[in-house]
């Protein structure tokens, strides 16, 4: 299997993410990459590629323009305005307001974004640029016909077509899937087993039916992103029945957890498909700080196995996991998992 790293993800590095009414050390950081690369590689289950620049034009195809323009200028916007600290959003459009574009980077940051807990810093929109390469590097490689991982920080998952916000900024599962479309797949499925709900990714799908979303996450009534990801989500229009969510409680174990991702692998493995991409959340862990599931790390190696059971060439794209020191295993292990099962067909 290929996998694919870039070092430039250490330009995102903030000091500040905003938890219990405090600013704490944020959990998404920089060792979680490092921690994940270290791991695989001692597993001997990969080769690393360098990534390669698409450019921006595979991110424009799902994510505004105008949207991407604010994520490349808005640290250097708000140095400009001799703001001291990193830069959080402190207002947002609310119901019956104007949904309009501010001047100000105060109202520009509450219009792109969907939550305070993501601070921008220096070096976030080239940590995020870098990400997206490093997913479409993998692409490339899934397009002709083999499995690969990438090993994207920031993650994706959260970020919609216009705004950003758990961490998220670039949707690399979004712009792959789009990617795989121009390349002339006819559907290809996104399976995201990230304990928190891929919203962004929904929201960028939702109206579609070439590109099929199924997501396994806590339930949005008791934790982030709240307001999206419940059962009853069905997609709309085109997209009517192409987007699937199963929702779990406090203490799912994999006993459990397990069901609705042989569910979901079912309807994959049925839905005629060119290409599999998995949203790789590893935040379903027993012992990880925000979440409530009870995942062994055993198990991931059953989750790999069962994904291997769609037999599509599939695409890994990190996404959460906030167990810093147990993240790295967890990763290896649905890869190991994963190229087990694919040797034993």
């Amino acid at each position: 299997m290929k996998a694919v790293y870039d070092q430039a993800h250490w330009q995102r590095h903030p000091s500040t993410e905003l938890d219990g009414g405090q600013l704490v050390t944020p959990y998404e950081s920089p060792q979680r990459a490092e921690y994940v690369k270290t791991s695989v590689t001692e597993a001997a289950i990969v080769d690393w590629l360098p990534p390669k620049d698409f450019g921006l034009a595979p991110i424009t195809r799902v994510h505004d323009p105008d949207y991407i323009d604010f994520l490349a200028s808005c640290w250097q916007q708000w140095q400009d305005t001799g703001k001291p600290g990193e830069a959080i959003p402190a207002v947002w459009p609310a119901r019956r307001m104007q949904q309009v574009v501010p001047q100000d980077i105060d109202g520009k940051l509450g219009y792109y974004s969907f939550a305070a807990e993501t601070s921008i810093s220096g070096g976030t929109w080239e940590a995020a640029y870098a990400s997206s390469q490093v997913a479409l590097t993998a692409a490339e490689v899934v397009l002709g016909g083999e499995s690969a991982f990438g090993l994207c920080r920031p993650p994706g998952h959260h970020a919609a077509y216009d705004y950003y916000g758990g961490y998220c900024f670039i949707n690399n599962a979004a712009v792959c899937a789009q990617y795989f479309r121009d390349k002339g797949d006819a559907k290809v499925a996104i399976l995201d087993i990230d304990f928190h709900h891929g919203n962004g990714t929904q929201d960028i799908f939702y109206q579609r039916d070439d590109v099929h979303f199924f997501s396994l996450h806590g339930d949005p009534a008791l934790v982030f992103p709240h307001f999206t990801g419940y059962e009853n989500e069905r997609g709309a229009g085109a997209g009517e029945g192409a987007n699937r969510n199963w929702v779990y409680g406090p203490g799912t174990p994999f006993s459990q957890w397990q069901h609705g991702l042989s569910e979901a692998l079912r309807l994959i493995e049925q839905g005629g498909f060119d290409r599999l991409i998995i949203s790789l959340g590893v935040d379903t862990f027993e012992h990880d700080p925000i979440s409530f599931f009870k995942l062994t790390s055993e198990d991931y190696l059953k989750v790999g196995e069962v994904i291997a059971q769609a037999s599509l060439p599939t695409l890994f794209l990190l996404e959460g996991g906030y167990a810093v020191d147990a993240i790295g295993v967890n990763v290896a292990n649905v890869l190991k998992g994963f190229k087990q099962a694919l040797k034993n067909e």
